[in-house]
């Protein structure tokens, strides 16, 4: 699918959540900026507003076989109302790489998504689909995902689930999806993504609820944002249309979550233990936070994120284990 978080590679340094389709799934991939230990840098409109209860029991770590029930399981999600849409910008769109810009991590070329710094995109609710049903980022209703893998060393468990939640934001109704990520069998993050489509095909990220926990105590919501709050301005996972050299932001919450991709492929092999998979668009994501850091990210059409792994800042990779289509 997507990402934790638009996240796969997470600011705790694991393999993170934002599998949620590809918004984010190794962690410490910078995706989302680091928990300082200080107070949660949440805003308070989203802080009250959150889709998960502030005290989360620790779920046992599910076996490989559970199946889709699991997505009503999801507790319920608190009705927001609709925030006044942000001021005119700059179309969102394909872009290059910024001249003379020096080298991310391992000499890859950082990503410039061609806007020269100003952002400022305009959501109109009438221009959104009820569904999102993207080739390459699928998000039907029950519809779950298993990914595994190590990173550092720890085994990674991230399971996915679109749920039949609606939140409502910048007036638009956007897809409520859960991703929970198990370290070593231990709950250490529980995350609601949100998503919308738009009319051309392009799926919006417009934020998440997110909280990492220990010893199963939620202990911070850092990277937590809601489109519209606090300057948090919403970004494309997906674009309806991607063709190689594409560069977009995923998300723009500035000094939190600056996620960028870059469509490297659209036509390539990817096996992991669901299969193989023909015409996989493969995707560098990057975040300017953690500059030195850059992962791979495999689509499969029909099914949506099967696989990421580190190209840069360490190593990790989480591959696809269990699909089971929605609907």
């Amino acid at each position: 699918m997507m990402s934790r978080s638009p996240r796969t590679l997470a600011s705790t340094g694991r393999i993170a959540s934002t599998v949620a389709l590809g918004v984010a799934v190794l962690a410490g991939c910078g995706d989302d900026a680091p928990d300082t230990g200080g107070p949660s840098t949440v805003p308070a409109a989203v802080a009250t507003t959150v889709d998960t209860p502030t005290t989360v029991a620790t779920p046992a770590a599910p076996e490989a076989s559970t199946t889709v029930g699991a997505a009503t399981t999801v507790e319920p999600a608190t009705t927001v109302e609709p925030t006044t849409t942000a001021a005119p910008s700059t179309t969102v769109g394909p872009a290059t790489t910024v001249p003379g810009s020096q080298p991310g991590g391992g000499g890859i070329e950082p990503i410039d998504p061609g806007d020269g710094g100003v952002y400022e995109p305009v959501l109109e609710p009438a221009d959104f689909v009820d569904v999102v049903d993207h080739p390459y980022f699928p998000l039907a209703v029950g519809s779950r995902w298993v990914y595994e893998g190590e990173d550092d060393g720890e085994v990674e468990r991230v399971e996915v689930v679109v749920t039949g939640r609606r939140r409502e934001i910048l007036g638009i109704s956007a897809t409520v999806v859960r991703d929970t990520v198990y370290v070593d069998g231990e709950l250490a993050e529980d995350t609601f993504d949100w998503f919308a489509q738009d009319r051309d095909g392009n799926v919006w990220y417009l934020g998440e609820d997110t909280r990492e926990f220990e010893n199963g105590v939620a202990v911070s919501a850092a990277g937590a944002w809601e489109a519209g709050i606090d300057g948090a301005k919403p970004g494309i996972v997906m674009l309806a249309e991607p063709a190689s050299g594409d560069a977009y932001r995923q998300e723009l919450y500035e000094g939190e979550a600056e996620d960028m991709a870059r469509v490297v492929d659209v036509a390539a092999e990817r096996t992991v233990p669901t299969g193989t998979y023909q015409d996989v668009l493969v995707t560098e994501d990057w975040n300017p936070l953690d500059p030195d850091v850059f992962e791979e990210k495999w689509y499969a059409a029909g099914v949506g994120l099967i696989g990421e792994r580190k190209l840069t800042g360490g190593k990790g990779r989480v591959e696809l284990i269990e699909f089971t289509a929605g609907g």
